[in-house]
C-alpha cells in the first residue's frame, strides 16, 4: 500500500470531519478539547480522538469529551485564556507557546540541540522534564503530557541547500524567541503568525518559507506552495497537553484517576507511533509530487554553524543545565 492509500486508511480509521462532537447525558462531566491539527493522519489529531473514543466508551455516564480540531474552536494563542475562563478544559498547544508563562520551554526551541526524536522523548522522561509538567501551576495550569509530532524541516520558494540560500527571505514561524532568533542567524526576516494562517500565507507570498514536521506540511498542503522541503531535523515540534488545576482538581478522586490512567495510555500508544506517522507524510509528498531535498554532511555542518549563536544568546534564560542534560541524553 502507498503513502497516500495508508494515510487515506488513518483517516477512515479515526475520524471524517474537523470537529467531533459527542452526546453527552446530564450529570457527566463534559471536556472540551480544542486543538489546531488536522485530523487526517496528524499526531495531535490521531491521538485527540484516540483520547476522545476511549474516555467516551469507558467512561460513559460520568466523563463526555468533544474534540474541536483544526482550529474550529480556538487557536493556540487564545485557548489558554479560553482554558483559565473554562471555555474549554484541555488543550495541546506546542511547547513554544509556553515561553509566555517561563523560559524554560525554549530549551525544545534550541537548533539542533536534540540528536532525534529519542533524544527528546529521552529528556521528556527525564526530571528535567518531567519538572516542566508542574512549571505552569503559579498560572493555574497543569501539564499532563508531553505529546509528539516530530522533528522540523524547512521549505521555501527557492532550493535551500545552503543556509545562504535562506538569506533575505520571509519566514513564517511561531511566536518564539528562540526561533526568531534562529531565523535571523540565517538572515531571515521571522514573521510570525497561527498555523491556521500559514496555508493562505504562503499561497498569497506574504512569507516565502516556514519550518515544521513532515505530517504539519503534509497536512496542510504546505509543500504544494514550495520550491521543496529540505530535510533540516534542526529543532522539534512536540506539544504539551494542558488543563486547568481547577478543573482537575475538581474532579472526584476516582473519576480523575481512571482518566489519567486513559491519557497515559494513549500517551504512550500515540507517541510511539508518530515516528511512523512522519515517515508516511514524508512519503506522501514525494509520491504527491513534492520535492524532498537531503543535507550532505557536509551541507548539514554549515547549517549548525549558522545557527550555534542561538545557544549562547539563550543558555542563561533556559539555565546551563538543562542545555546539557539535553545535550547528555543526545550522545
Amino acid at each position: 500500500m502507498g503513502a497516500l492509500s495508508k494515510l487515506a486508511a488513518i483517516l477512515a480509521l479515526t475520524c471524517a470531519a474537523s470537529t467531533a462532537f459527542a452526546t453527552c447525558d446530564d450529570g457527566e462531566v463534559v471536556v472540551r478539547f480544542s486543538h489546531v491539527a488536522n485530523t487526517d493522519g496528524h499526531p495531535k489529531g490521531l491521538a485527540a480522538r484516540l483520547l476522545q473514543d476511549r474516555v467516551n466508551a469507558e467512561m460513559d455516564g460520568r466523563m463526555c469529551m468533544e474534540v474541536f480540531a483544526d482550529s474550529t474552536l480556538y487557536n493556540d494563542d487564545q485557548v489558554l485564556e479560553a482554558m483559565l475562563l473554562g471555555e474549554v478544559q484541555m488543550a495541546a498547544p506546542s511547547l513554544s507557546k509556553f515561553e509566555a508563562f517561563t523560559t524554560a520551554f525554549q530549551v525544545f526551541d534550541l537548533p539542533f540541540l536534540f540528536s532525534d526524536i529519542e533524544a527528546v522523548d529521552a529528556y521528556q522522561r527525564a526530571p528535567e522534564g518531567r519538572t516542566l509538567l508542574d512549571s505552569l501551576q503559579p498560572y493555574r495550569l497543569q501539564g499532563l503530557a508531553f505529546w509528539r509530532n516530530g522533528m522540523k524541516q524547512m521549505s521555501a520558494n527557492v532550493p535551500l541547500e545552503m543556509p545562504g540560500d535562506a538569506a533575505g527571505l520571509t519566514f513564517r514561524v511561531q511566536s518564539s524567541a528562540v526561533i526568531m532568533a534562529q531565523m535571523e542567524a540565517l538572515g531571515v526576516v521571522p514573521r510570525p503568525m497561527a498555523f491556521s494562517a500559514v496555508r493562505d500565507a504562503l499561497q498569497a507570498g506574504v512569507v516565502d518559507g516556514q519550518e515544521n514536521t513532515w505530517s504539519n506540511i503534509y497536512g496542510q498542503k504546505l509543500f504544494e506552495m514550495q520550491d521543496g522541503v529540505t530535510e533540516t531535523n534542526h529543532g522539534v515540534l512536540d506539544y504539551l497537553l494542558v488543563t486547568s488545576v481547577r478543573f482537575l482538581g475538581g474532579l472526584e478522586p476516582a473519576t480523575r484517576d481512571q482518566f489519567l490512567t486513559i491519557l497515559r495510555e494513549v500517551t504512550e500508544t500515540r507517541n510511539a507511533a508518530a515516528t511512523a506517522v512522519n515517515e508516511e507524510a514524508k512519503q506522501a509528498i514525494i509520491e504527491a509530487g513534492g520535492v524532498v531535498r537531503e543535507l550532505t554532511p557536509t551541507q548539514r555542518a554549515a547549517w549548525v554553524a549558522a545557527m550555534a549563536p542561538v545557544w549562547d544568546q539563550f543558555a542563561d534564560r533556559i539555565g546551563p543545565e538543562a542545555i546539557a542534560a539535553a545535550r547528555r541524553l543526545s550522545d
